[in-house]
């Protein structure tokens, strides 16, 4: 038994050593180590979102998806003004932004690989406006800049040579150095059953996209404290019956919140403002009322 945990020790550490990277995650510096490269993952991810969206049905409210579209639209060109500014530039080369909004009751939300977003209607009654939209938004984005699906493919990697290390490692290892840049990963994907789209982070991913989304959001002038109401809200929806999908494996409700409200002050850093046209209407109050002021 030592000797194979001894052989599995080894074997691991050598194809981690021969095919992986590190990939450092913005914001919160975090380093991984993955064993999948941008190029394999895209082009997976791209290849199974047109499968979904095959069999998915886009909504009919076209007010809710252009919503849907404006909304994410203005996280990305803050996400990417960031990268840019901040010396993740080779970056954006993996990103080609859609947003879609599809005739579903759950309570979901999924972004794929290359920054493929699709929202179920079923979420939008306890977003209720485009902030609490933007939380979710921010929240699925981030898990793609993280690249949070490589690194559990890069997991499930690892445990599929883990199982395998009774058979022949030796001759496992020698076919894994060169892995990295051949066509066996489609097929390792397809025994493991990966999918972008039903794939459950782990605690840790789930932490750390909410601590990316909620900046992501302040970055393009949505308030991240709105960000509270609209967690207790799924809080108190995930209690009922139709308990939501979205987020799996999540910390509990009462860690999330106290999370988020110790990660506001870094958040607010990144708030500003901005008119949008949700809010057209109070701001033109505003004014009128500023203009009376003025004349007294």
């Amino acid at each position: 038994m030592k000797t194979i945990r001894t052989l599995l020790i080894i074997a691991l550490t050598l194809l981690t050593a021969a095919c992986g990277t590190t990939n450092t995650v913005p914001i919160t510096g975090r380093k991984t180590r993955l064993l999948v490269d941008d190029a394999q993952i895209l082009s997976l991810s791209s290849q199974q979102y047109q499968d979904y969206m095959k069999g998915a049905t886009l909504s009919t409210n076209q007010n809710n998806s252009a919503m849907v579209k404006r909304v994410g639209q203005r996280l990305a060109t803050a996400v990417e003004t960031y990268l840019k500014n901040n010396g993740y530039a080779n970056e954006l080369q993996n990103f080609q932004w859609e947003f879609n909004l599809v005739a579903n009751d759950q309570v979901n939300a999924f972004c794929m690989p290359g920054g493929k977003i699709v929202v179920y209607e079923g979420i939008l009654p306890l977003t209720q406006d485009e902030t609490g939209l933007a939380i979710v938004l921010g929240h699925e984005i981030a898990h793609a800049v993280a690249k949070h699906s490589a690194e559990q493919l890069s997991k499930q990697y690892r445990q599929q040579y883990a199982a395998q290390i009774g058979g022949s490692v030796l001759s496992q290892l020698a076919q894994a150095k060169g892995m990295a840049n051949t066509a066996s990963l489609i097929d390792m994907v397809g025994q493991i059953g990966f999918n972008f789209a039903n794939l459950k982070y782990s605690r840790d991913n789930e932490t750390e996209a909410d601590h990316l989304g909620l900046i992501f959001a302040a970055m393009a002038g949505y308030d991240p404290q709105l960000a509270i109401p609209f967690w207790q809200r799924m809080a108190q929806q995930s209690g009922g019956s139709n308990t939501s999908e979205l987020f799996s494996d999540h910390p509990s409700d009462e860690k999330r919140l106290a999370a988020l409200q110790k990660l506001m002050p870094e958040a607010l850093k990144y708030y500003t403002p901005t008119v949008s046209a949700t809010t057209q209407k109070t701001t033109t109050t505003t004014k009128k009322k500023t203009t009376s002021t003025k004349k007294k």
